[in-house]
């Protein structure tokens, strides 16, 4: 030890703020109370949350449960300084995800980590998650909020959310039930969602290009586009299960149609999907056309315009042609196949694409 003298040594010297964090919980907790039914015993701020399954509700009861992030898109929220989307990204995401197996989401909870907490941001992002998880008729059961110095630079954050859902076994979702003759139905992305943000701001810093620019053939800064919050696709797919028979759903997140499609299409069958279906957006062909991405990286990196897969049918296809005030593409079909593929992705251009 040395001689001089010196001051102690406290927990904020190292970086965190332990005051930023404990006065954040009534707040939080208020917002989650706004998501609460009866089934939510106690609220947040215990050490854990408790959720009751109503007594006779469900004959065959299945838990499905999903987690997910937002991946680089903090990146431009941080940027733009608008976090309320993210929220809404988090939940969406995993509600989409627990969709596919033909769940109902039941409660919901999040992890929020910084380098350093700014109370005002958490606050931003639990308010989308919370005003998801209520259109959503889930509830926001609790969460976690980590200040990481080292580990986060300053005015960096990231998020991860945990979502439970609830299905009748006999009701699953999922290749099993699929079936040569099945239709394809796509329904629209509201722009990128969650995925590609990392080639999209590699590009944008390549062209020296900051999120207030216009691209070609887009109609606001390239900033408002990429922030436009993840849709959440239960309700058209609520519609779609009261007109008939659903088979399965594919969440189109990274690695697009070709990557996510396969994981609902068993071995003998292949679904045919031809991609000049798809209007697509003209934020994706500017992004493109700030590298000169060939079309086939692009499929594969980005949902080009389609959010949700619907393998259905054909009586079930042939009867709907909007969900929930979205319409519906007819992506194509499944068909017998004796090879390795599970998508076969025609790339022969359509007619033109839309804009914005």
């Amino acid at each position: 030890m040395s001689g001089t003298a010196s001051r102690p040594v406290r927990y904020a010297d190292a970086g965190v703020d332990r005051g930023e964090a404990s006065g954040l919980v009534p707040r939080l907790a208020a917002l989650g109370r706004t998501t609460h039914g009866p089934q939510v015993l106690g609220g947040i701020g215990a050490f854990a949350g408790c959720f009751r399954m109503e007594p006779g509700r469900y004959r065959d009861p299945v838990l499905v449960s999903s987690t997910d992030g937002v991946g680089t898109k903090v990146k431009v929220a941080a940027a733009v300084g608008r976090h309320r989307g993210i929220g809404h990204d988090l939940v969406n995401h995993c509600v989409n995800d627990v969709l596919t197996t033909g769940a109902e989401p039941l409660f919901f909870l999040d992890y929020v980590a910084a380098g350093r907490l700014d109370g005002g941001l958490v606050l931003e992002l639990v308010a989308g998650m919370a005003e998801a998880c209520r259109a959503a008729g889930c509830a926001l059961l609790g969460g976690e909020t980590a200040e990481m110095p080292g580990v986060y630079g300053l005015g960096d954050y990231d998020v991860a959310g945990f979502l439970v859902g609830v299905a009748e076994r006999p009701e699953l979702l999922g290749p099993e039930r699929v079936r040569a003759g099945d239709l394809c139905l796509g329904l629209p992305s509201s722009g990128l969602h969650t995925n590609g943000f990392a080639l999209v701001r590699h590009l944008l810093a390549q062209r020296e290009l900051g999120y207030e620019a216009v691209l070609p053939g887009c109609d606001r800064p390239v900033g408002d586009l990429l922030l436009a919050p993840h849709r959440s696709y239960l309700d058209p797919v609520r519609a779609l299960r009261a007109l008939g028979p659903v088979h399965a759903l594919a969440h189109i997140t990274g690695g697009g149609i070709p990557e996510n499609l396969p994981r609902v299409i068993p071995a003998g069958l292949c679904a045919e999907v031809a991609a000049a279906a798809v209007p697509v957006p003209a934020l994706f062909r500017a992004i493109a056309g700030l590298g000169e991405v060939p079309e086939a990286e692009c499929w594969a990196t980005f949902n080009m315009g389609v959010g949700m897969i619907c393998v259905v049918p054909e009586a079930t296809g042939q009867a709907v042609t909007e969900l929930a005030g979205l319409p519906v593409l007819r992506l194509g079909r499944v068909v017998a196949s004796e090879g390795p593929d599970r998508v076969r992705l025609d790339l022969t251009p359509g007619p033109p694409d839309r804009g914005e």
